[in-house]
């Protein structure tokens, strides 16, 4: 995290990159009336990430993913936070602070129930995955953590059991980032593990000690650089509630030792399996290419998403995917350190990415900022993809030592222009955004189901910020859809794509288990559709190779479609407008 690395001349002829196809014809984009209000207390989020306020260790820092699932189906989306430890109470023994299950009322409330459900204390956690991974209807809970993650397998009565043992997932490593996809497309979702570095409680490296625990000439916590590596993992589900740990065999064992922190399974080449990509922190970004046969080939530097345009490698932490040009490919960008940019990387369509970042007037806006949980989505439905970003400094020592110096810090948001670029719409989108917090993980839903989609932020020293979303209803149409595999399709449908024609324009969306920094978010497939008053046709591909077609679609209202089924339900929002 400290300092950018040349990548060496040999590296950058790797590099492939393609040649920009020709974006839908620019529109007009209209300033947006839309709000984010901060409702953390009035909700009933009493939660407080404790943290050491001095983080002398890098383990005390990185902390912080969010959730929002519904894991009681009752059709609202509940919030599961994460919280952070210290070396100090570690050392002594204490007992960590719990983590916060909250449940939505559907009043507006939520109320904490983790302690009742028994996911209260996972240990020393940085973040958190969700899956359906045994296909019961009920989704579960993977945390990850300085010490051994944690499986819980949700009993669909209102309580979780701990598996960790018997499903074998317990890594004792320093695990950060997770995701869930079906590599071997069998059915059910497998899981990749990103590991950070070999941190030792027994043997701390001295805070400030050396060229590596300085930041401009400033003593601070040490690493990631100067700490060795820890590895990734790979775990297949046999189907039976255990894991088998393939990570050699698969050939993703990170033999490097790179940082890593975000993680997400995308289809990179368009051949129907699940390829994964992870953000590793000041070491190249790794891209492993399913090879259809249960092995993966490292390709980041070939695919132009290892390094950034300059061939800089960069401390790489959040992710997130998505069509923000509109040509019909899924674009990629990265969040990175204070003093550099968050890459966005465009596809080409060669399947290669370019890292277009300077084009998209996103560089100046967020150097000052060291970036964290990161979203493409539609937040005015407007029908084009927006950004947000959590923001938040390492090192609290940064405060006031220098012209800029910012440990606490704002949120980003920039709204799409339609034009493949962007602008800095935060100080018009409402106060709570300004507020300078500690940011980590983010995540993104409509928890209060009126057709615009809210974020939760997991902030390190202190409490969450839950924005909900205000006008972004008024502002344009949209469509939810909520897609359930069925058959050879894992049941969260992760994998599957949508396409959605309107107005002579596609929108395209996939379904993900785990993004943003270590967070999850919305299973549901969110889109704007601006003025248009009805999707003309949709087509979805599932995991297992089948698709489904539809034709004209209902608006404003929330679909869900089953695999082999088609539309079996649909919600509207309730008539009330939100206050």
């Amino acid at each position: 995290m400290l300092l950018k690395a040349e990548i060496a001349c040999l590296m950058l002829a790797l590099v492939i990159v393609g040649t920009p196809q020709s974006s839908p014809k620019p529109q007009t984009a209209a300033k947006s009336a839309v709000k984010f209000t901060g409702i953390t207390q009035s909700a009933g989020l009493n939660f407080i990430n404790a943290s050491s306020p001095d983080k002398k260790y890098i383990v005390e820092s990185m902390s912080g993913g969010v959730a929002m699932f519904d894991f009681d189906n009752d059709g609202r989306l509940d919030i599961y936070l994460v919280n952070s430890y210290t070396v100090e109470a570690a050392l002594a023994k204490k007992p960590p602070p719990k983590a916060a299950l909250y449940r939505n009322l559907g009043n507006g409330k939520f109320e904490d129930v983790a302690e009742q459900a028994g996911v209260d204390v996972p240990g020393w956690a940085m973040g958190v995955s969700v899956a359906d991974y045994d296909n019961d209807g009920d989704d579960d809970l993977f945390i990850t953590c300085f010490g051994p993650d944690k499986l819980y397998r949700n009993l669909g009565n209102g309580k979780f059991e701990d598996v960790t043992a018997r499903a074998g997932v317990s890594d004792p490593r320093f695990s950060t980032g997770a995701a869930w996809g079906d590599y071997d497309r069998d059915g059910d979702l497998d899981l990749f593990v990103a590991n950070y570095v070999d941190f030792k409680l027994d043997d701390l490296p001295q805070f400030g000690k050396g060229a590596l625990c300085q930041y401009r000439g400033i003593p601070v916590q040490c690493g990631p650089r100067g700490l060795p590596g820890a590895g990734d993992a790979l775990y297949r589900n046999n189907g039976d509630g255990s894991f088998t740990d393939v990570t050699k065999q698969a050939k993703v064992t990170d033999p490097n030792g790179y940082y890593g922190l975000g993680v997400m399974w995308t289809d990179f080449d368009d051949d129907g399996w699940p390829d994964i990509f992870v953000a590793n922190d000041t070491t190249p970004n790794l891209i492993y290419r399913n090879n259809h046969d249960g092995t993966f080939s490292e390709i980041g530097f070939m695919s132009g998403l290892a390094v950034d345009e300059n061939g800089n490698e960069q401390a790489c932490m959040g992710v997130s995917i998505g069509d923000y040009d509109r040509d019909g490919r899924l674009d990629l960008i990265v969040t990175n350190f204070a003093d550099d940019y968050n890459t966005i990387y465009r596809k080409n369509a060669d399947g290669t990415f370019t890292d277009v970042t300077r084009a998209t007037k996103t560089v100046e806006p967020g150097l000052p900022y060291l970036k964290w949980g990161v979203k493409f989505f539609d937040y005015d439905n407007d029908g084009w993809l927006d950004l947000f970003v959590a923001n938040g400094h390492v090192y609290p020592q940064v405060e006031g030592a220098f012209p800029g110096g910012m440990y606490r810090q704002r949120k980003s948001l920039y709204r799409n222009l339609r034009d493949g670029t962007f602008a800095d719409t935060t100080a018009e989108a409402g106060q709570a955004l300004l507020e300078k917090h500690v940011s980590r993980g983010a995540a993104f839903g409509d928890y209060d189901e009126d057709g615009d989609v809210d974020v939760i932020v997991n902030e390190i020293d202190g409490a969450p910020l839950l924005l909900r979303n205000d006008g972004g209803n008024q502002a344009g149409n949209w469509i939810s859809l909520k897609l359930v595999g069925a058959g050879k399709s894992n049941r969260n449908a992760v994998g599957t794509r949508a396409k959605l024609a309107i107005d002579g324009l596609t929108l395209l969306d996939e379904v993900h288990a785990g993004d943003s920094y270590l967070s999850h978010s919305d299973w549901r497939l969110h889109f704007g559709l601006g003025q248009a008053q009805a999707v003309n046709e949709a087509t979805i591909q599932w995991p297992s190779g089948t698709v489904t077609k539809l034709g004209k679609l209902p608006i404003n209202r929330t679909l869900t479609i089953v695999e082999g089924k088609g539309i079996v339900g649909e919600s509207t929002p309730p008539k009330t407008p939100k206050k």
